[in-house]
């Protein structure tokens, strides 16, 4: 496999196996949010990356053939910020009411995130009662969700490697609790490129209130090429920030300006026959102006039924915010994106599912804001025929515990231990549990998932395998779930 020996990057390379053109490129990125990267990458900038399996492309994101046939041609990760109580949304624990207020059995070790204080064991704050034919219980934080009970396979032992949000919340994303890793979906671009030149491969879009606490390494391409990394959405205006022009300059006169500069281009590059350099610039001028019209195009909601825009809750509290970004969600997918991440909850504690003073506070809150948007996603994917072609997963960096956070207190500490995840759509068998943990709900006792195992099962159903999936970097050819992970086949359909 050649990794470096692209007539392209002619020049002396560092001892990292990069050449000055690429480190000062990796360095600055910076157009557009990262969303216009793929229009410099046709002039060769990023041409010694190999992609899976060393297969080459037309461009940086063409797309790129599975490495098996799969269903899913694009993913949804509905990213919970914050950490949602396992045992109080999706994962019903009847022994809670057994043992309340007692302590938890002191061979059970765990490590006091915060050095908070312990209180007793609690049960769930809100009724779980059974959902469609499958009959599986589910909290009344998620009463429409629930609906779509045989759509869901509910995966009950995730476990996870950090305790702390921040780290957590970069190994959901990445694979490992530290920064500076490709994250899921700079992955699955990476592996399958995207259907839709002209919108970015992967779309991130947060919660009005912040972003997650690590921030942009949850989203971004890392060592990878900055081509693959996650672009911020904005639901509404525009969706890009400096993808547009200054506003003196219309339209009609940025097309002259293209116009003029391909012109003179043109004559320059027929007077030096070879120059695919300056030939892929000239198409990355013309990539930008599409994009200019077709990104507004996606998240233009104007155009929907009234009767849509109701069933996501637009244009009422408190869904309306995470109503948009589900809709959008759905028509980036709908035009080609692959990778789409909706976040609920930003900035710190009770702004997030960090439901250290309240459950029932926090997660009536949070709960009440997706929960309907949430589910009219799952039914709009389904009614446009999507859904057998797009994977949903939702989940956050962790779980909670199954006590309280001192005597009477109504909030429960981080658990990286046991929690739940969901996953939907594409190459999933609905209306099942997968895993379980122990009757108290601490702890993965009954086929544990691990995060590395949650990536290669999303990879999987992308059509991935996560072991063939790999980037030459210093050295080592890396991987999103490294020497880790296998796929939990039993939620496959």
């Amino acid at each position: 496999m050649t990794l470096f020996g692209d007539d392209n990057f002619s020049g002396r390379q560092f001892p990292c196996g990069r050449t000055r053109r690429e480190c000062v490129w990796d360095m600055g990125i910076g157009f557009a949010g990262l969303a216009l990267t793929s229009l410099l990458d046709r002039d060769g900038f990023f041409g010694n990356a190999a992609r899976a399996d060393g297969l080459a492309t037309a461009g940086p994101l063409a797309p790129v053939a599975q490495h098996f046939p799969a269903k899913a041609k694009a993913c949804i990760f509905l990213t919970m910020n914050g950490a949602p109580s396992q045992v109080d949304t999706f994962d019903y624990k009847p022994a809670l009411k057994k043992y309340a207020g007692k302590q938890l059995p002191s061979d059970l070790k765990y490590i006091n995130s915060g050095g908070r204080k312990v209180g007793y064991l609690t049960p769930e704050w809100r009724p779980f009662r059974p959902g469609g034919e499958s009959g599986q219980l589910i909290s009344d934080y998620f009463p429409n969700v629930r609906k779509h009970a045989d759509k869901l396979a509910i995966v009950n032992s995730c476990h996870t490697d950090s305790h702390a949000h921040g780290s957590a919340l970069v190994a959901v994303n990445t694979g490992k609790t530290f920064i500076g890793r490709p994250s899921l979906g700079a992955w699955c671009v990476y592996g399958l490129g995207t259907e839709n030149q002209s919108l970015p491969g992967y779309v991130v879009m947060l919660d009005k209130r912040g972003g997650p606490i690590s921030g942009q390494p949850n989203w971004s391409s890392g060592f990878m090429p900055s081509t693959v990394s996650g672009t911020l959405f904005r639901p509404t205006g525009d969706p890009i920030l400096n993808l547009r022009g200054p506003e003196h300059v219309t339209r009609e006169i940025q097309r002259e300006q293209l116009d003029l500069l391909k012109q003179l281009n043109e004559r320059h590059l027929g007077t030096r026959k070879g120059g695919t350099d300056l030939a892929s610039r000239i198409e990355s001028y013309e990539l930008a102006w599409r994009m200019q019209s077709e990104a507004p195009e996606a998240v233009d909601i104007a155009r929907e039924t009234r009767q849509t825009l109701d069933s996501y809750g637009i244009g009422k509290e408190p869904t309306n915010e995470y109503g948009r970004n589900c809709l959008v969600a759905r028509r980036l997918v709908e035009r080609g994106v692959r990778f789409v991440q909706l976040y609920s909850g930003g900035g710190h504690l009770e702004d997030t599912w960090d439901a250290h003073e309240s459950i029932e506070k926090n997660h009536g809150k949070h709960g009440a804001e997706v929960d309907q948007p949430i589910a009219a996603l799952l039914t709009d994917l389904e009614g446009r025929g999507l859904l057998d072609s797009t994977l949903v997963v939702w989940g956050g960096e962790f779980g909670r515990m199954p006590f309280s956070e001192g005597q009477d207190a109504p909030g429960r500490n981080h658990n990286p231990y046991g929690f739940s995840m969901w996953f939907a759509g594409a190459g999933v068998q609905g209306g099942i549990r997968y895993g379980e943990t122990d009757e108290l709900g601490f702890q993965a006792t009954t086929n544990p998932v691990h995060l590395h195992d949650i990536h290669a099962t999303i990879l999987h159903l992308m059509g991935l395998d996560h072991e063939r999936l790999t980037y030459f970097h210093q050295g080592r050819h890396e991987s999103l779930t490294d020497v880790g992970g296998k796929v939990v086949d039993g939620i496959l359909a």
